[in-house]
């Protein structure tokens, strides 16, 4: 258990962020959290502000003056701050560059001019771009098909550097379709889980792209907190340096998961049993499938995910169908 530290939570406001803000401040560490409110939300971590080992930051990643002023006395970095979803970055790779990667290295920089201990930071599944194994493991990778998946490699790419030539230590944790409690289920870039949600609690179609036989990793937020928590205070000297998947290592297609929350629902909401998916086209930038190996996670650092899909879902529908009636 991680306690009695100086962390610093970026992108604090966000689905990620705000549970790892919750977590660490509940296990008695000193949380800094730093956020733009670009993606993430006040609500998210508006009782979080009122304790008093909570410090809030409202600063941008992209301006180095907001990233020293964040790691000020700071041991560990849990850097969550990014702009997510493929879509978004086709639409704007520009911006997504911007974010992802002039300030990851903001961060990088900053960390390191501060002899910060530790500095863990979401990586993604999309890294392992058009590479056609099953399981995905750590060290086998594809070209990336998107724009985004292009900046979380670069991640990936700089902290290695930053390791090598500067000495800090670096964990990067791929992260697999998280879902889970205050995932924004709301604007064009809504993750597939809560938009399937919110579409069938209104009497709605959902749509899923492609013909529904696209699989994916889905991996609980408890599974994320777990991981991340693994990653700081893990004392072999092994697994730091590393980049490791965060999943459950098992794989659902979108049709099976469809009808996972589907049968969820209905036992809040008995009319949604009766409502059927629309099929369209595929997305741009989507890989065909998706499941991890977990193995090197578990092996050095004790990674042990507890969440399967189902168990997932019964969490996440119980707190989506609260926070949307």
């Amino acid at each position: 258990m991680l306690q009695g530290k100086k962390v610093l939570v970026t992108g604090a406001a966000g689905f990620i962020g705000s549970n790892l803000v919750d977590k660490f401040l509940a296990q008695g560490n000193e949380v800094i959290c730093l956020d733009n409110f670009s993606t993430g939300k006040k609500e998210n971590i508006q009782e979080f502000i009122k304790n008093p080992l909570c410090t809030f930051i409202e600063g941008d990643i992209r301006n180095i003056d907001d990233c020293k002023k964040a790691v000020d006395g700071v041991e560990i970095v849990f850097h969550q701050a990014a702009l997510g979803s493929v879509p978004r970055s086709i639409n704007d790779p520009i911006t997504t560059n911007a974010v992802n990667i002039s300030g990851f290295l903001n961060m990088l920089t900053a960390s390191k001019d501060a002899e910060v201990k530790r500095f863990i930071y979401a990586a993604s599944s999309s890294t392992y771009g058009d590479h056609l194994g099953l399981p995905k493991e750590e060290d086998k990778i594809g070209k990336p098909l998107s724009p985004y998946a292009v900046t979380k490699y670069v991640n990936e790419l700089y902290a290695d550097v930053f390791h090598k030539t500067y000495g800090i230590d670096t964990i990067g944790l791929r992260y697999f379709n998280v879902f889970g409690r205050r995932q924004d289920p709301h604007g064009a870039y809504a993750a597939v889980i809560p938009k399937f949600v919110i579409a069938m609690l209104n009497g709605e179609s959902p749509v899923i792209n492609g013909e529904g036989d696209n699989s994916r990793d889905f991996t609980y937020i408890e599974n994320v907190l777990h991981a991340n928590e693994q990653a700081a205070v893990v004392e072999n000297s092994e697994a730091l340096n590393q980049v490791y998947n965060v999943a459950f290592g098992e794989r659902t297609d979108l049709k099976e998961l469809y009808y996972l929350i589907r049968d969820n629902l209905s036992e809040y909401e008995s009319s949604v049993c009766t409502i059927e998916p629309t099929f369209g086209p595929p997305r741009q930038g989507d890989v065909k499938h998706s499941l991890a190996s977990i193995d090197k996670g578990r092996s050095l650092m004790n990674y042990q995910p507890k969440y399967g899909i189902k168990e997932g879902l019964k969490e996440a529908t119980n707190w989506y169908y609260k926070y949307l009636k």
